[in-house]
């Protein structure tokens, strides 16, 4: 029996991790393209975010430039595939305003700052919700943000480790206390990146036989980036649940028995 909730969310990326390893999170070629997708990706699939960054790559805008000079009709045409486009578009123009005015444009001046006053600023801004600043604060800027999402919830509320009525902050704030414990296993960068030697399956899809498994990315130059631990925990964390949403713990009709966290779940009353 597990002693407490932390125990349960450290023995769920224990096992996780080992059972799939690595996730390389975020894919992406700079920490700019990361903050493009995390914008494109809200409400949408990642293969239609795909086909966005596809287009603003073709065009030579995927950077704080392009962002900057293109017009904000060319930009909607570009990122059109991503949805709600008029709106994205104007918010990756309003972040890159943001970045000018208020860190000349650079990315490392402003991860530069600590991570709470930096949060805040983000969440000031248009369409940037707890989700997203915590995306780019921990993707982008590497720093010790834990990332909620819709499958983080689902997860913990079906395994009663939070409640339904649980706050993002709540939840997030659990995982970061949990998941620091120095009781971890090793995940530093270079040992990950080692575990990922083979080629890595399409994100998203479960893959038999030995290799990594769950939400993996291919590598990418973000994702290769040097870190902390904890930060790569963090990392990886957030990728081995959405493998574990993706792939089992479905909205609708979810495949408990197939799940890896199967015999963890609580018992019927």
């Amino acid at each position: 029996m597990l002693n407490n909730k932390a125990d349960a969310i450290r023995l769920y990326y224990e096992i996780l991790f080992s059972a799939w390893g690595c996730q390389h999170w975020w894919p992406a070629q700079s920490r700019f393209e990361m903050i493009v997708g995390a914008y494109l990706t809200q409400n949408t699939a990642w293969t239609n975010v795909e086909k966005a960054l596809s287009n603003l790559r073709r065009e030579r805008l995927l950077t704080i430039e392009g962002i900057r000079r293109a017009s904000t009709r060319q930009l909607e045409a570009l990122i059109r595939p991503s949805g709600y486009f008029r709106q994205k578009a104007q918010r990756l123009k309003t972040f890159v305003s943001f970045l000018d005015k208020h860190y000349g444009g650079s990315l490392s001046r402003m991860f530069a700052r600590p991570s709470t006053e930096l949060r805040d600023e983000l969440l000031a801004l248009n369409g940037v919700g707890p989700e997203t600043a915590d995306s780019i604060l921990l993707y982008g800027g590497n720093h010790p943000m834990f990332v909620v999402d819709a499958y983080t919830r689902r997860i913990l509320e079906r395994h009663e480790i939070v409640t339904a009525d649980a706050s993002y902050e709540e939840i997030r704030e659990l995982c970061e206390q949990a998941l620091s414990e120095n009781t971890l296993i090793n995940t530093s960068t270079a040992d990950t990146n080692r575990a990922f030697a083979s080629a890595a399956p399409v994100s998203g899809v479960a893959t038999s036989g030995t290799g990594p498994r769950g939400a993996c990315h291919r590598p990418s130059r973000v994702s290769r980036a040097e870190r902390s631990q904890i930060v790569q925990i963090f990392n990886d964390m957030h990728g081995l649940i959405v493998g574990v949403g993706k792939n089992y713990c479905l909205k609708s009709q979810p495949r408990c028995e197939q799940c890896p966290l199967q015999k963890y779940l609580p018992q019927p009353k």
